[in-house]
């Protein structure tokens, strides 16, 4: 089973916030987009930690870029209020302006809709949306604002909030990405599909723009690609599945009984089809995976889903796939890089075991390859210059064919630059169209191959096991049975890596713990058995128990490490002596004391066979070498005469021909075999008895000439030729150094690149948002010319620089407007009226900031009133007037004739002889005559607006007089001659008699009543 790769770090990880809510927070920040401190102090103390422990609803992750405010639209317009989950909008805003997507997005749904503030507790049924110039995090259902990245490129906020989502909510968490460029998001869809949550994308079809969509679903990291609408109501449905509705924290046992034989059934499909048992793996993670492929396939029932799995072979490879946990990324935790470089490289890759022997590092459950490959890299930086004759192999194991494939090919997406610095990318890696590609020198040293742990045979002799978070994903039977093969797999100095969430459990006999943070333990020497059973017992239910086998305990490694450190001895005391070289004659190992053969040549240090090789060998030395590399056989070459300072030697050279196991490259040992003095002596002695003539001895004086010539002149040509070696390896050099300029420039066009590419996303969602306000601003133009064309009154709007901006068509006449007059000061219209200084009249209003109104007449004698008030902004600040003439000439005209009337009917009054008094409905004095205050001695202003009952001393609320009044009013009657004696406060005891007669007003106006009253003489 593949291993489950913790999140890499970010600039600040999600995990960072952790110790947020122990703290002192504000659960507000400002909304501006200048966000510099997102996390603030409380002035009072939290009595709890934030938290919220209570979620029991899936938070959906919706991510995108350019033409995102569109499909975020669509999404929030089709889903229903009441879904149960909860919705965090993340989309690659401008840090350097205000974002109105909350706003906008508003307005298409009745959830509210909220810009996320650092401390932000979910809640279901709501819309949160991201802040510009911030990254955002959850952390036990609470969202943090975090610091935006600073690194050039591109800023991957959505992977940011996915991945936080996925460590936090786990199956809970659902990730949909809809509209924008680059790749963005891929990751972090992963991270929520390795973590049991539900993937979608937006169909390319339907994006505006596609490049998120396309490689979110070429990542393969996808459950569902559908168009907003449809993710809107697929999401409905997800929230009622029983997967995804059960309150958090019921064991999954319930959803999926262990003893139900439908499981059972599961796993024999699963075995069948891929050759790998899961009945010993974790089993709430087996449940996990089951459950979602229920959901995925809308089905209720675990009989329902074996059913659909015997009916669809395809499906039983989809939740293999779905099992095997393939999130992985480069140097995750950098921290334990950099113990391994204190605590582990420094004891297997010291400089004298690199001569001897070889690096082995096996990586279990490698996934797509980041975990090797970094440890290769990390390996790489501690060895520097020592690197370049070190043999390093790591064997990359995984039970999964499709992450090996892509492990092999080593291109990754450009997504990596969150987790590998510009330094390792520039020494490491090869920019390519698709992403990033591992050097080739890093993907020679990494040997990947498919193994189920479990069941095949291990490696040995290695010198560290890293694996990381797989054992949590097996059964206790499974973790001892892996960590006594790891054991037996190690050299007895080597050292196993876990994952932080892991340990050795009941097998601290074969490990001692080295560091704990990071889980680094070294092997205890004890003994490993060499052969194991590597069959396992069968699920009760499933099969029939296999036998147990007896494991034969055996010599430890011990045991084997003496005999090769004898053998080496043996090698040193009595081997011959000689060299390893490879294809280019360079020098890898000394064999013995080579002294008496080679020495270091004057001038720049070199490992160069040929150039170390003493006076005489040279020639010999080379032909064997090149006969042997061309025919790749054993060459001989004997009697090769050398010189050591006076002396003269003989040597005999064996070039032997061989391939290493680990590596794809041809060696070549070098033997130098003395030939003993004695030899020399007895060779010479017996060609001189054989050649005694003088003739012979010529002959042979002749020969050894033409040899030494013959060698003279192949001395010379091989120092030429070496000579030419040499500026071409000088040319080469500079070649390399232009092709690494180019490559510096190329990556920094790349970055630039990137940038403006982030940049453009920027603006685009800056663009998007300001053309929905456009249409906004649009409509409301026109709501306003229609409605100022519809009203049939005079407006003009003026601006504070007393500017005409607009006015209304009825407007035209009244002041003699024309349509390119917009735009003209006020003051240079001559308006219909005389005397009417609007500008300053304007200016008044503005610096008074309250309204005034004038009536006057037109040159035509038509009344109007003038009114004028300040025109306010939306932030109430004071830009300007808006002036109307409202039409008041039929007003006015009316007025001027009630008012003629009105002295008409007083002048009547007045004239009468007898007094009179003219009252209201509720017997109110309206007017008297001259008559009624020369009779009863009293003012106008003690009468008119008085109520007769409280008239001088009371003489006129006589019960009687009040009822005959009352009668006038409601049944329009009248009376004469009503008596009344009273003493009146001035005139003293009178007489008099009274009639009332209701007065008609001839319009919409109350009745009046007349009183008059007649004084007995």
């Amino acid at each position: 089973m593949a291993t489950k790769k913790k999140l890499p770090s970010l600039q600040a990880t999600p995990l960072e916030v952790a110790t947020v809510k122990k703290k002192k927070l504000s659960t507000k920040t400002s909304k501006s987009s200048g966000l510099s401190a997102p996390v603030s102090k409380r002035k009072t103390p939290l009595k709890e930690p934030l938290e919220n422990t209570d979620l029991a609803f899936p938070i959906v992750g919706v991510g995108a870029s350019a033409g995102g405010l569109e499909a975020f639209s669509k999404l929030l317009q089709s889903l229903h209020p009441k879904t149960g989950m909860a919705y965090v909008l993340v989309q690659h805003l401008d840090p350097h302006h205000a974002s109105a997507l909350t706003e906008l997005l508003s307005r298409e749904t009745i959830m509210p809709v909220a810009e996320v503030e650092d401390g932000t507790v979910i809640a279901p049924d709501h819309v949160y949306v991201i802040p510009p110039n911030a990254n955002l995090a959850i952390l036990h259902g609470i969202l943090h604002l975090m610091p935006r990245s600073q690194n050039r490129g591109q800023h991957l906020s959505i992977d940011y909030f996915f991945r936080s989502l996925a460590e936090d909510q786990g199956g809970n968490a659902i990730g949909v990405i809809l509209s924008g460029t680059a790749s963005d998001g891929v990751l972090g869809l992963k991270a929520i599909k390795a973590e049991g949550g539900i993937t979608f994308s937006q169909d390319e079809q339907s994006a505006k723009y596609d490049g998120m969509p396309h490689s979110a679903i070429s990542a393969g990291c996808v459950d569902f690609i559908l168009p907003p609408e449809k993710i809107a109501k697929e999401l409905m449905r997800i929230a009622r599945h029983p997967y995804v509705s059960h309150i958090k924290g019921i064991d999954s046992l319930e959803i999926l009984p262990q003893g139900d034989e439908e499981l059972n059934k599961i796993y024999i499909l699963l075995r069948r089809h891929t050759g790998v048992d899961f009945t010993y793996y974790k089993q709430t993670t087996i449940h996990r995976r089951i459950r979602r492929r229920m959901l995925l396939h809308k089905l209720d029932k675990l009989s329902d889903f074996v059913r659909y799995m015997q009916e669809n072979p395809a499906e039983v490879d989809a939740l293999y796939h779905d099992m095997l946990i393939n999130v992985t990324s480069f140097f995750r935790d950098p921290e334990l890089f950099e113990q391994l470089k204190e605590v582990v490289f420094p004891a297997i890759a010291s400089k004298d075991r690199l001569v001897e022997m070889a690096i082995r590092i096996w990586v279990p459950g490698c996934s797509t390859g980041e975990e090797p490959y970094s440890i290769a890299m990390a390996l790489l930086e501690f060895l520097g210059d020592s690197a370049s004759f070190a043999q390093i192999q790591i064997f990359a194991t995984d039970i999964d064919d499709i992450a090996l494939e892509k492990a092999r090919a080593g291109v990754y997406s450009e997504a990596i630059v969150q987790d590998v610095s510009a330094a390792r990318l520039r020494r490491f890696f090869t920019q390519v169209e698709s992403g990033y590609l591992i050097n080739k020198s890093i993907r020679d040293m990494c040997l990947f191959a498919k193994q189920n742990m479990v069941k095949d045979p291990p490696f040995s002799k290695l010198d560290m096991v890293s694996c990381r978070n797989l054992l949590i994903y097996l059964g206790q039977l499974l973790q001892k049975k892996a960590l006594s093969l790891f054991h037996y797999s190690l050299k007895p100095t080597g050292f196993l890596v876990l994952g932080t969430a892991e340990t050795i459990g009941d097998s601290a006999d074969l490990f001692r713990l080295v560091e704990n943070k990071h889980k680094i333990y070294a092997k205890k020497s004890v003994g490993s058995p060499l052969h194991y059973d590597f069959s396992m017992p069968a699920p009760q239910g499933v099969m029939p128990a296999a036998e147990t086998r007896n494991i034969e305990p055996v010599y430890s490694w011990a045991a084997n490490e003496i005999q090769m450190s004898v053998d080496r001895m043996i090698m040193e005391r009595y081997g011959p002596t000689g060299v390893i070289v490879n294809d280019d004659m360079e020098i890898l190992q000394f064999r013995g004391h080579t002294g008496n053969y080679l020495e270091p040549a004057p001038g720049q240090a070199s490992l160069s066979l040929l150039k170390m090789a003493r006076e005489g060998l040279l020639p010999d030395l080379h032909s064997a070498l090149t006969q042997a590399i061309k025919e790749n056989a054993q060459v001989r070459k004997e009697g090769v005469r050398i010189k050591r300072g006076p002396v003269e030697c003989k040597v005999n050279i064996e070039v032997f021909p061989f391939k290493a196991t680990a590596s794809n490259g041809r060696y070549y040992l070098v033997v130098f075999q003395e030939v003993p003095e004695e030899k020399i002596d007895k060779t010479v002695s017996k060609a001189k008895s054989t050649k005694s003539s003088a003739v012979a001895d010529q002959q042979k004086d002749e020969m050894e000439r033409e040899l030494t010539a013959t060698k003279a002149y192949l001395q010379s040509v091989i120092e030429q030729q070496e000579s030419t070696n040499e500026e071409l390896r000088s040319a080469n050099e500079e070649i390399q150094s232009s092709n690494e300029e180019l490559q510096s420039i190329n990556e920094e066009l790349e970055t630039a690149k990137e940038e403006l590419q982030s940049v453009n996303e920027e603006l685009a969602t800056v663009n998007e948002e300001l053309e929905s306000r456009n249409l906004e601003l649009g409509l409301v133009n026109d709501d306003l010319n229609n409605l100022i064309t519809s009203i049939n009154i005079p407006i003009v709007i003026v601006g504070r620089d007393f500017r005409i901006r607009r006015f209304s068509p009825f407007a035209e006449k009244v002041l003699n407007l024309i349509a390119s007059d917009i735009g003209r000061p006020i003051g240079n219209i001559k308006p219909n009226f005389a005397g009417l200084n609007l500008e300053q009249v304007v200016a008044d209003v503005i610096d008074s900031v309250s309204p005034r109104e004038i009536t006057l007449q037109d040159v035509d004698g038509h009344w109007f009133a003038v009114r004028i008030r300040p025109y306010k902004t939306m932030d109430n600040k004071i830009d300007g007037a808006i002036i109307t003439f409202i039409d008041v000439d039929e007003m006015k005209r009316g007025y001027e004739l009630a008012t003629e009337a009105r002295d008409f009917s007083e002048a009547v009054v007045s004239a009468m002889r007898h007094p009179l008094l003219v009252l209201d409905k509720d017997m109110r004095v309206v007017s008297a005559s001259t008559a009624y205050y020369e009779t009863f001695k009293v003012l106008p202003k003690d009468t008119v607006g008085n109520l007769l009952y409280h008239l001088g001393n009371g003489q006129w609320g006589v019960p009687k007089l009040r009822t005959a009044l009352e009668n006038v009013v409601e049944k329009n009657a009248f009376f004469d001659n009503f008596t009344l004696e009273h003493k009146f406060e001035h005139v003293g005891v009178q007489k008099v008699s009274i009639s009332g007669r209701l007065i008609a007003t001839g319009d919409k106006r109350p009745p009046l009543v007349l009183m008059q009253i007649e004084v007995a003489q």
